[in-house]
């Protein structure tokens, strides 16, 4: 298989996870059923937001944690067609060794970086990882490192940054310790024990290892997401507009609701008290751009509460209030219409002025 062929299957099978607190990445392992992720990723949630290039968004069941390897395990609804992606099956690793991350950085929809190995057993805690110098970005977190012919060497975990990046990866044997184990209970909810090692089912338990006696972290225990202030009204909002709010959350105080063709980005910064909508519809067309700046600045003139901008040649069509004037019902007057008005807008601009669909717009 050459590297071409091993990013393309992988574009496929590597997903981004979105938590009311934090965004990571994970991956598919279809023979198994599961999507690989660190535990830290889904940390405090039993139910996550899977966003997936061909599936769009849907939602996954926390399963299975290990929280000294800081691995876990997803289960989702519906799963890609995917090509065979598998763990790594070999025994000749070695230094030096070529090998790609691949994950989704914080605002990027997909990266890969190229490095090497530089150790097969660095130790930390106890546990040996692997070590290499393929650049990884916050939000990289539970994405797969890859041989070049396409099986997963490991999880990246996390990085340290000290003039040069070094990522630490949890080896592809640990993962296949936890797929085998889970397989047995597979589709219940489970947690490992770290004093010493036992696969505690949250149904048998009470919150301990019935093997050693030492306390275990629950799934099931774990509280459903309820927002506060601001955050609640606006997922109170969202829903009073039809959306399912479990699939719009993307992070701390910010959602993604899908309309139409379109994709828009709700945000609440705090600390300045500003809400925006950002809608973005498509990119700019190679010709003829002064036709549609016209058209922008004529809408401009003619909208009320909606804005046209250009960020890096993507087409925006946005909303901003302050949290201070923020009155639900006329907030949710306001954000339908951004809502409706992106999804008819982003057609006009691409079968009249010849703009381009982008991955943002069109997931």
């Amino acid at each position: 298989m050459s590297i071409d062929d091993t990013i393309a299957m992988y574009e496929q099978a590597v997903v981004q996870i979105a938590t009311p607190y934090s965004t990571g990445t994970g991956f598919f392992l279809p023979q198994e059923g599961v999507v690989v992720t660190n535990e830290h990723v889904v940390r405090d949630n039993k139910e996550v937001v899977i966003i997936c290039e061909h599936l769009g968004r849907q939602l996954g069941q926390v399963l299975y944690i290990d929280v000294e390897h800081d691995l876990a395990l997803i289960t989702v609804a519906k799963v890609p067609d995917l090509p065979n992606i598998k763990l790594y099956s070999g025994s000749d690793l070695s230094v030096g060794q070529k090998v790609i991350a691949v994950g989704h950085a914080f605002g990027k929809d997909y990266s890969i970086t190229k490095g090497m190995i530089s150790s097969l057993d660095y130790n930390v805690a106890n546990i040996n990882y692997l070590l290499h110098d393929a650049a990884l970005e916050p939000g990289n977190s539970g994405g797969p490192l890859l041989s070049f012919e396409g099986e997963v060497l490991g999880i990246n975990t996390f990085v340290v940054s000290n003039g040069n990046n070094i990522g630490y990866s949890l080896p592809y044997h640990i993962i296949k310790v936890a797929c085998n184990d889970y397989a047995k209970v597979f589709g219940q909810r489970a947690s490992r024990c770290d004093s010493c090692g036992t696969l505690v089912p949250d149904q048998s338990s009470q919150g301990s290892c019935h093997n050693c006696g030492t306390t275990v972290p629950r799934i099931s225990d774990i509280y459903d997401y309820e927002p506060q202030g601001v955050n609640k009204s606006l997922e109170h909002m969202i829903a009073d507009l039809g959306y399912d709010v479990r699939l719009a959350r993307t992070g701390p105080s910010s959602w993604t609701v899908e309309q139409g063709s379109a994709s828009i980005k709700i945000t609440y910064h705090e600390k300045s008290g500003l809400i925006t909508g950002d809608a973005h519809l498509c990119s700019l067309p190679d010709t003829d751009i002064i036709k549609l700046y016209n058209f922008l600045l004529t809408e401009n003139y003619q909208l009320d509460g909606l804005t046209f901008s250009i960020k890096d040649r993507d087409i925006v069509l946005s909303l901003l209030i302050y949290d201070q004037y923020f009155k639900k019902e006329n907030a949710k007057a306001f954000f339908n219409e951004l809502f409706l008005s992106a999804d008819h807008y982003d057609n006009i601009l691409v079968e009249r002025f010849g703009a381009a669909w982008d991955s943002e717009s069109a997931l």
